[in-house]
């Protein structure tokens, strides 16, 4: 019974969250106190860097999730996404920088929507490895990143 109880409490709260303007939701379960605490980290149509998100490409969806780590003092290659994709870091510090100049400094918690289609880099300044983890919206056979030549 308390097995059936917390998967509909799960589906409900699933469901909770994914009505729109839903920032922040509370159940309480009946045979402990805890709480399932949904809260909101972004939700937007652009950018970090204050452009609009293009459309999702046409084709059968593909959705990719990766955790990456990049050690200190690393500086990653010139890149770009032709995919909508946005993370959290989960730990360390970040910089990200296009090719234009505009700078995103992150820190442990802070989500991002990444640019799209625009030449960046990432650079972990801090003395720990920075772990981030991306998800991607793409589509079957289309690259999530596309590394400058140099």
């Amino acid at each position: 019974m308390i097995k059936q109880t917390i998967r509909i409490l799960a589906v409900l709260s699933i469901t909770l969250f994914l009505q729109p303007g839903c920032d922040m939701v509370r159940i309480s379960q009946e045979a402990n106190e805890a709480s399932i605490v949904v809260k909101e980290l972004v939700k937007t149509t652009q950018s970090w860097d204050g452009e609009f998100l293009p459309a999702y490409p046409q084709g059968q969806p593909e959705i990719t999730i990766l955790r990456i780590s990049i050690p200190a003092g690393t500086q990653l290659d010139t890149h770009s996404h032709p995919v909508i994709n946005a993370g959290v870091l989960i730990s360390g510090q970040l910089t990200v920088v296009t090719k234009d100049g505009k700078t995103l400094h992150l820190k442990a918690r802070d989500p991002i929507v990444e640019v799209v289609n625009t030449l960046h880099y990432g650079i972990n300044q801090g003395k720990v490895p920075a772990e981030i983890i991306v998800f991607y919206a793409g589509v079957v056979d289309m690259p999530i990143t596309v590394v400058e030549p140099r």
